[in-house]
């Protein structure tokens, strides 16, 4: 892309920047990045980890990285931020945002550097922005020489194989965020994690913690207990503080996602536990992140698409009969497939097999690799069906009032990607069709 952007670098004056080679001419700096550095033209360029000092002063900046759970914890700091004062960016899946407008639709995860910078620029008078960071943007250096105010880890599982190549690679990548000396944020109940200890804050469940649940409810809604003490005080009762929440989000995942927001919140604000609870109450969710498209019969729409994000859904339903509709994208890594179709098996008592986004391999492949997961000799329903509208038009219609439905994958996407054909559809609008046919 190329940016308007007046700076002197070297004792020479430019009017613009670009990452792209073609764009070029006397007046325009190239940036230089891991993506281009094959087509670096003889011409004056600049690093992409140079960037920050033409740009600077830049907003507090707080990056979340992890396999799951990125978006709502975003969205859940930007929320609470908002509530307790402060002017406030949010940069991530779902587009960009500032003090509750949204800027720019969906977008990369983490955009490019340069289209990064530029997004700096436009909300430059917020004090803090806060940002999804994808394991692709951290090897492609879309982040280089951004100094980050906080950082924070979600989860390592597994993703992205087809890019990283092996699971070593991606928990590599995912940890080097966290090797400097900034203030860090992170789950104690991740074994794969690895982080310099400086500056570092923990929360979790199940693991000793600076913010965690003594007690815990998540039927129906999240209520919970929690306990902060912080790191640099001894562990008397008088240094610890206590609160109570209830958060009207469903799943254990949530609770994760509601403790990483809060120790966050309580860090930046330094406003007692018990004042930043409060502020969760205004956080309704995150469209397509266990959205309830109903509730009589209960319908959930979620952007799992790994066999993990799945059981986390799955097990926020634990004692409840399950059907399922979910599918694999295409073009990307092939092994977790059977993995979902394992996953589903474990949980759900039907299970609807069908198209993600198949794009240039076969739906009918994708499908069967999926089955592979499951055993043959099942007895549990397994429909297979190519047209995503018609399996969740039956697995509508089949729902008894007392199960409840979840269809799994594309969350608040708009699009199916057949081919290189990308075409308009939301499983939330085909619930709603087969909701009215149901009648």
């Amino acid at each position: 892309m190329k940016l308007a952007k007046p700076c002197v670098y070297a004792g020479v004056q430019y009017s613009h920047l670009s990452d792209d080679s073609r764009e070029l001419d006397s007046h325009t700096l190239f940036v230089r990045t891991p993506l281009n550095a094959a087509f670096t033209p003889d011409h004056p360029s600049i690093e992409a980890s140079e960037l920050a000092g033409l740009f600077a002063p830049l907003p507090k900046i707080i990056g979340i990285t992890g396999t799951n759970g990125k978006t709502t914890t975003a969205a859940l700091i930007y929320s609470l931020l908002l509530d307790c004062g402060y002017s406030c960016a949010l940069i991530g899946t779902r587009g960009v945002f500032a003090n509750d407008k949204q800027l720019r639709p969906k977008g990369l995860t983490t955009p490019c550097a340069l289209e990064l910078y530029e997004i700096f620029a436009m909300v430059g008078e917020c004090e803090f922005v806060v940002m999804e960071v994808s394991s692709h943007a951290i090897v492609q250096e879309r982040i280089a020489g951004i100094s980050f105010h906080t950082k924070i880890l979600t989860n390592i599982t597994s993703d992205h194989l087809d890019y990283h190549k092996t699971q070593a690679e991606y928990i590599r990548v995912k940890n080097s965020f966290f090797s400097d000396e900034c203030c860090k944020i992170i789950n104690a109940d991740e074994p794969k994690a690895s982080y310099n200890p400086l500056n570092s804050h923990t929360y979790g469940i199940e693991s000793s913690a600076n913010l965690r649940p003594n007690a815990y409810s998540l039927d129906q809604a999240i209520t919970a207990h929690l306990s902060y003490t912080p790191s640099r005080v001894s562990q008397s009762s008088k240094s610890r503080e206590q609160a109570l929440i209830h958060a009207p989000l469903y799943g254990k995942h949530n609770l994760y996602n509601i403790l990483a927001a809060l120790l966050c919140v309580r860090l930046i604000a330094q406003k007692p536990l018990e004042s930043c609870v409060e502020y969760l109450e205004n956080f309704g969710g995150v469209e397509g992140r266990m959205e309830v498209v109903s509730k009589e019969p209960l319908i959930i729409v979620d952007f799992a698409h790994t066999h993990d994000g799945m059981e986390a859904i799955f097990e926020s339903f634990r004692g409840k009969n399950i059907a399922v509709v979910f599918g694999a994208g295409g073009d990307r890594d092939p092994s977790k497939r059977p993995k979902m179709g394992a996953v589903a098996y474990k949980y759900a008592k039907r299970i609807y097999i069908t198209s993600d986004n198949p794009r240039s391999e076969k739906p009918e492949s994708i499908i069967e690799a999926i089955r592979q997961g499951i055993p043959l000799d099942t007895k549990t329903p397994i429909i297979c069906e190519v047209d995503r509208a018609k399996a969740i038009c039956q697995a509508v219609s089949e729902l008894e009032d007392d199960w409840v439905l979840l269809v799994l994958g594309k969350g608040d996407e708009t699009y199916q990607i057949i081919g290189s054909e990308s075409r308009h559809f939301d499983d939330r609008e085909e619930i709603r069709k087969a909701l009215k046919a149901r009648i």
